[in-house]
C-alpha cells in the first residue's frame, strides 16, 4: 500500500505537488494522470525518496522508502528507462541490483525471461531500442518481487504486442494483490487497464475514484431512447426536464438524455406509460471525461491549430 499525507512539494515559488493526500491499494491497477506539470512524476519521485517534501509524507507499507532496509524487495520502480549504463549488458546490470538488495542471481534470469531479454540479455544496453530499454526497466522492477510496483510511461517506445503485454502484466500483478501504480497519457490504453484513477493539475487532486465512476460523470455520458410513440416520447421528454436532465431530439422517434442515470430514464419512462424499442447508455470514452476534467489546470495549453494562410 502507498500512503500519501498532505504531500507538497515545492520549487522556489512554484508548488509542484500541493497537499496531496490519497491511500493505493493493493489488488488493484490505480492508473496516474494529469497534464504534463501536474506533478504526477514529482510525487512518484518523492514516493520513492528522490525527492524531498517540502511538507507531508509519502509511505510505503507505513514506511519512508528510506527506511526500507532492501527496498528492491518492497518497492519495483521504472521511472527512467535510460537511467542504466550503457557499456553494461543488461544482466550485469540486473546483477548489480540483485547484489545490492540481496536478491539471489537465478532471480535476474527469471525476469529476463519475463519481458523477452533472454536473447540480448548479453548485449550492451546502450544499443537498446527505446522499447528494450523499457522492457529492461520493467525487468528491473520486478526483480525483487515486490508487493508495491510503479511505473511512468510504461508503454514508451512498445510496438502494440508490447503494448498489449504491458497492460496484460500490470493486470495480472494486480490480481495477485500487489499494489500497481502507473502513469500513462495514453488514456485508451488507461481505459483498458486502470480499476482506479487518480487524477492531478497543477498539483491538487481533482479526482480520485473508480475508472467507470470518473467516466459516467462526463457529460458526454448519455441516454438514448426510443420509441414509436410520438406523444408518450414527449412527455418523458418534458418529465426528464423538469427533473434536470438535458434532452434532445436525435430523430422524431430518439431522444439522447444528459444528467440522468439509465435507471432514472426507465423508471420515467415506466410511469409515463411509453413503449421504448431502446434504452442504451452511450459511454464516454476516458479521454472525453479526462478533458472534462484537466480543462482548467492545463499548464501548458496551445493555441487552436488553424490552417495556413492564403497566398495573395
Amino acid at each position: 500500500m502507498i500512503t500519501l499525507r498532505g504531500l507538497t512539494k515545492r520549487f522556489g515559488v512554484a508548488t509542484a505537488v500541493d497537499n496531496l493526500t490519497l491511500e493505493l491499494a493493493p489488488g488493484r491497477v490505480t492508473g496516474f494522470l494529469g497534464p504534463n506539470g501536474a506533478g504526477k512524476s514529482t510525487t512518484m519521485r518523492m514516493i520513492l525518496g528522490l525527492d524531498r517534501p517540502t511538507a507531508g509524507e509519502a509511505l510505503v507499507g507505513g514506511r519512508r522508502y528510506a527506511a526500507l532496509r532492501h527496498p528492491l524487495r518492497e518497492v519495483g520502480a521504472l521511472l527512467d528507462a535510460k537511467a542504466v549504463h550503457p557499456g553494461r549488458s543488461a544482466r550485469r546490470h540486473l546483477l548489480a541490483m540483485a547484489r545490492s538488495n540481496g536478491i539471489p542471481a537465478h532471480r535476474v534470469d527469471e525476469v529476463l525471461d519475463t519481458v523477452g531479454l533472454t536473447r540480448v540479455a548479453g548485449k550492451r544496453a546502450g544499443t537498446y531500442s527505446l522499447g528494450m530499454g523499457q522492457r529492461l526497466g520493467i525487468a528491473g522492477a520486478l526483480l525483487g518481487d515486490p508487493g508495491v510496483l510503479m511505473f511512468d510511461e510504461p508503454v514508451n517506445g512498445l510496438d502494440p504486442d508490447g503494448v498489449r503485454w504491458v497492460r496484460e502484466l500490470m493486470r495480472s500483478l494486480a490480481a495477485e494483490g500487489r499494489t500497481v501504480f502507473v502513469s500513462s497519457h495514453l488514456m485508451s490504453e488507461m481505459q483498458l487497464t486502470a480499476d482506479q484513477l487518480v487524477v492531478i493539475g497543477k498539483g491538487r487532486l481533482i479526482a480520485d475514484a473508480p475508472i467507470a465512476e470518473v467516466i459516467a460523470g462526463s457529460s458526454r455520458t448519455a441516454v438514448r431512447v426510443r420509441s414509436p410513440q410520438a406523444a408518450g416520447l414527449a412527455e418523458l421528454r418534458r418529465r426528464l426536464i423538469a427533473a434536470g436532465a438535458t434532452v434532445e431530439y436525435e430523430s422524431e422517434e430518439a431522444l439522447v438524455v444528459t444528467g440522468a442515470g439509465v435507471e432514472r430514464v426507465g423508471n420515467v419512462a415506466h410511469d409515463v406509460g411509453v413503449r421504448l424499442h431502446e434504452l442504451s447508455v452511450r459511454e464516454a470514452s476516458l479521454e472525453q471525461a479526462y478533458m472534462e476534467l484537466t480543462a482548467d489546470d492545463v499548464e501548458y495549453g496551445a493555441s487552436a491549430v488553424t490552417g495556413p494562410k492564403a497566398r495573395v
